[in-house]
């Protein structure tokens, strides 16, 4: 679905000490900016930040940060963090591909990919964030073992993400064809897909 655009998401987010726009500078200091040693999880491709948002309130033993290109979408995020008054959360605005920019080896210790774009054209397939091209980005940044979840609605996108994971040597700890809700920070987004009866697929690997 296409956003409309907005003119005051970027002036918006700059505003706010929230929201990172030079990520590349927190690079091997990301704790820093946190002020404490608690485990960094990161989401890539939050959106309306409605689920980091969901996971910083329900567990302020650790920091999260929320990394989106589409500013018109994250300007959502950016109010969410600053209403609940949250200190645990930051978002980020920048692209996936960059990722060894933003950070250096080991400090991410779980990740999340939820309703990612499925690019279901096969000579797009490279492009999906559970793709092996972005597996060795994540595999430098995270720590040893770290969990990567994944949601989605798309089967064929899920299916070939449990692929790409197996492929790639990574220990698969849980797959769900069906997630039950109460087992779900259930976003807006997710929720239409609930409505209309859809299943949600997940699943849950472990880095080796």
């Amino acid at each position: 679905m296409r956003l409309r655009h907005k003119p005051h998401a970027i002036p918006t987010m700059q505003e706010s000490p929230y929201i990172i726009f030079d990520p590349e500078n927190h690079k091997g200091s990301w704790k820093d900016l946190f002020k404490n040693n608690n485990e960094i999880e990161l989401e890539i491709g939050a959106g309306k930040g409605e689920f980091i948002v969901g996971k910083a309130i329900n567990e302020t033993n650790k920091n999260f940060l929320a990394l989106e290109m589409n500013t018109n979408a994250f300007v959502a995020a950016c109010r969410k963090i600053e209403e609940n008054e949250l200190t645990n959360v930051y978002g980020i605005v920048g692209k996936a591909e960059d990722l060894l920019d933003m950070f250096k080896q080991n400090e991410i210790s779980k990740l999340y990919l939820n309703f990612s774009t499925p690019w279901p054209k096969k000579r797009h397939n490279k492009r999906r964030l559970s793709h092996q091209n972005f597996l060795k980005l994540y595999q430098v940044i995270c720590k040893n073992g770290a969990e990567l979840e994944l949601k989605t609605d798309n089967e064929d996108f899920f299916e070939g993400s449990l692929a790409y994971f197996q492929e790639f040597g990574m220990e698969i700890i849980e797959v769900n064809r069906n997630l039950a809700e109460e087992k779900s920070i259930v976003t807006e987004y997710e929720r239409k897909f609930r409505n209309k009866n859809m299943p949600i697929f997940y699943v849950k690997a472990k880095f080796k």
